[in-house]
């Protein structure tokens, strides 16, 4: 497979700059790659293709400030770190621009010195390892100094921070949101328990992975940067029992896929845990946890169409994403939706 592949024409205009006010009532394209059919609704019609004894699995990760504005200190020139991942309490994984200007050993800081960084050694994946320096607690730090790590294609300033938020954010460590949870609100939620569909969650913090270009022209050269994820006892035990009793998992974004399908066996067991992973679904995948994906409309030539390929096939799900360019939806984080019914044979995706 080739990166060009899987790409498609798409006018700026319809990049969404910013949130909608009413969550729930974002466009959602339902679409079934079995039959090939699809059609358009909105996502607080949600509960309607969900049935009793259903799991919807969501992602509780919460976005932290990570993106902070300095200067380097010793020439005054304008810098900028975007937290990746802890390393211990105060070492981050992290990138910073501009990067031939911060070598190894310099010091860079914000607000008048409230916060100060040291580069350290380069990443295999490109990035820096940074120290930090502070007094006081460095959460506190950060949510006074650092600002919500909004994607390059998102010009327009945020009026709220918490609309980068889902409505079950629960745990920090996110670089990006994960976007298809944006849609849900309490009252859809509300909805969905009422009807007897399990909402169960669990946790992937957002890194370099999930929004990392592809720069390989051939897939299968690609490797995906890791990022943490967590499944707990509780969760793996309602997704299994959802699943013997002949219920179907329902993934809330492209981070609940790739957490369930680390945490997955061949069987398609979910097993309890946490730890990284560097899991990379593109055509050709077996999914062994999931069988409903919820998720928004994704770059060109990212692993996440690369993902949604995987289920739909690449040719229906470009054809697909065709047809909401023609359609005007709403594109990328604060866009609109699809919900994938079902999915393909793995043969048949590639």
């Amino acid at each position: 497979m080739r990166t060009k592949d899987f790409d498609y024409a798409l006018p700026e205009r319809l990049i969404a700059q910013h949130p909608l006010e009413q969550r729930d009532l974002a466009r959602m394209m339902v679409l079934s790659p079995k039959n090939r059919t699809r059609e358009d609704r909105v996502f607080r019609d949600l509960p309607e293709y969900l049935a009793p004894g259903d799991a919807l699995v969501l992602n509780q990760t919460r976005v932290i400030p990570a993106r902070l504005l300095g200067e380097k200190e010793d020439t005054h020139v304008p810098c900028e770190i975007l937290l990746l991942r802890r390393l211990d309490k105060d070492t981050w994984e992290t990138l910073v621009r501009p990067g031939r200007r911060l070598r190894k050993g310099a010091r860079v800081r914000f607000g008048d010195g409230a916060l100060t960084a040291v580069i350290g050694d380069t990443t295999d994946a490109g990035g820096r390892v940074v120290t930090f320096a502070y007094e006081g607690v460095f959460e506190a730090v950060l949510d006074a100094l650092g600002e919500m790590p909004l994607p390059p294609y998102i010009h327009e300033k945020l009026r709220d921070p918490e609309m980068y938020q889902t409505v079950y954010a629960l745990k920090e460590g996110s670089a990006a949101a994960p976007t298809a949870g944006l849609h849900f609100t309490p009252e859809v939620l509300s909805r969905l328990r009422d009807k007897g569909v399990h909402v169960i969650p669990v946790l992937l913090h957002v890194g370099l992975g999930t929004f990392r270009p592809v720069k390989e022209e051939d897939v299968e050269n690609h490797v995906m940067h890791e990022e943490y994820y967590e499944v707990t006892e509780e969760a793996a035990r309602e997704i299994n029992a959802c699943r013997a009793a002949g219920g179907r998992i329902v993934c809330a974004g492209t981070t609940t896929v790739r957490t369930l399908e680390s945490a997955a066996d061949e069987a398609g067991v979910v097993h309890a845990g946490s730890g990284m992973t560097r899991i990379f679904i593109r055509p050709g995948y077996r999914f062994r946890a999931c069988d409903m994906l919820m998720t928004n409309f994704h770059l060109p030539q990212s692993t996440l169409l690369m993902l949604v390929s995987a289920m739909t096939g690449r040719e229906f799900a470009l054809e697909c994403y065709r047809e909401a360019v023609e359609k005007e939806y709403r594109f990328f984080s604060f866009g609109d939706c699809m919900l994938i019914l079902d999915s393909v044979p793995p043969e048949e995706t590639l």
